[in-house]
């Protein structure tokens, strides 16, 4: 790929201005020529043709000879007048040539004038002369005009291209680390101005994106150490109750060692569940794939409920609402649920009452899930959908709900706790038209 051709914009600009000028002052000039010498071509006709038109009027009013010569004489103009006798008054007729302009007429009416020959003639040098003298005219005018123009672009594109100086020494105060730097057009609706303005919009979004990055690479570092944190405990009860097997080899107490056993497949679960929860938001980062087919909300909340009863018999779990069917990844969904149902059975100790309740707008479905414990303090209802966030009662990874919610949002939902108490209050939100 050829590089950029980064010809100075001054000379560029000087050289196209000083083209252009170039073209246009030539062509001006012949037409201004063509017009003036038709022009004069025109009032010579117009001149010689209104001298004959009087001489033929003197001539019908029978005005003496002599004075119709006299009285149709002009400058520029040759009178000849040719009496019927022979006679000749005014200047010695000549001869039409190149040079000479000449109106022939035979005058009519009168007695003293009748049958007389007129002869105007006028000499076309001149008009030669004064096309000559226009002509230089105009090349001396049209040279004075480039070298007039060349240095008022010269000096004129000094201030003109201003704006573009300014423009290249806040990229490079920006290239050498001082942030900040803004151009602030005063004029942000002409060229320059909504180049400036892009200008700082393109700025405002490179130092957003650095403090974007900044901030990820410290969210990333702080997640990587707190999963290392979280994952820490479940591999040191492995690694203790590994060793101590170990140590008691087969002939210790069988109490002890299924104890032991009993330890390593809890923590190992424990590991495992994390893991999972980890890969879970991976792919949440890079883009979810649902499988989407239509459901009945209310189906998949009475799955829950009844797994609800049978694992936590000592609580009350109800469901209502409507029947609403949408196309949603019904693993995906499963999944919310049971967080949310989990959750609230945490919550709520041995015994408690948790509610599903579907509902459906024009716009999107909705199941709330709400449980009678202790609920979450208003400081906390954004803070527990953070990664590795645990709650007072919390048993799992602190990855739960971070998973719940995105993947409710990879449906083009939400999930939101309400300030609803007493208790804690679950929306999940589901677009019919994702």
């Amino acid at each position: 790929m050829s590089g950029l051709r980064t010809v100075s914009l001054r000379r560029r600009v000087t050289v196209t201005a000083l083209v252009v000028l170039l073209l246009v002052l030539p062509i001006t000039g012949l037409a201004v020529k063509a017009i003036f010498d038709a022009q004069a071509e025109r009032n010579l006709n117009t001149l010689l043709n209104g001298r004959a038109q009087l001489a033929q009027q003197l001539a019908r009013q029978n005005v003496q000879p002599a004075n119709l010569v006299r009285r149709i004489d002009a400058d520029g103009i040759r009178v000849t007048l040719i009496l019927r006798n022979g006679q000749q008054l005014g200047a010695p007729a000549v001869e039409p040539s190149g040079e000479i302009r000449q109106v022939k007429t035979t005058l009519v009416g009168g007695q003293r004038t009748r049958g007389a020959t007129l002869l105007l003639s006028a000499d076309t040098s001149l008009l030669d002369g004064a096309s000559r003298t226009l002509q230089r005219v105009l090349l001396l005018s049209g040279a004075a005009a480039l070298l007039i123009t060349a240095l008022a672009l010269i000096l004129g594109m000094r201030f003109a291209l201003a704006p573009l100086d300014a423009m290249t020494s806040l990229a490079r105060s920006i290239a050498a680390g001082r942030r900040g730097g803004r151009l602030q057009p005063t004029r942000p609706d002409t060229e320059l101005g909504r180049t400036a303005a892009a200008f700082d919009e393109m700025l405002d979004s490179l130092e957003g994106a650095e403090r974007t990055a900044r901030g990820s690479e410290a969210h990333l570092r702080q997640f990587v150490a707190d999963a290392a944190h979280e994952l820490r405990t479940p591999v040191t009860g492995l690694q203790a109750a590994a060793e101590t097997l170990v140590q008691l080899g087969p002939d210790g107490p069988a109490e002890r060692r299924e104890e032991l056993e009993l330890l390593l497949v809890r923590e190992s679960r424990r590991a495992g569940a994390l893991v999972a929860d980890l890969l879970e938001l991976a792919r949440i980062d890079a883009g979810l794939v649902l499988r989407r087919r239509p459901v009945r909300l209310k189906d998949l909340a009475k799955a829950q409920a009844d797994r609800l009863r049978l694992v936590a018999p000592g609580h009350t779990v109800q469901l209502s609402g409507a029947d609403v069917e949408i196309a949603v990844d019904p693993d995906r969904v499963t999944q919310i649920l049971a967080n949310l149902v989990d959750n609230a059975r945490n919550a709520t100790g041995d015994s408690g009452l948790v509610q599903l309740h579907v509902a459906a707008t024009p716009d999107h479905a909705e199941i709330v899930v709400h449980d009678n414990g202790p609920g979450v303090p208003p400081a906390d209802r954004e803070r527990i959908f953070q990664r590795l966030v645990h709650g007072n009662r919390s048993r799992g990874s602190g990855l739960g709900l971070t998973i719940a919610r995105g993947f409710a949002r990879a449906h083009g939902g939400d999930l939101v706790c309400l300030d609803k108490g007493p208790g804690a209050t679950f929306l999940l939100t589901l677009p019919f038209r994702p």
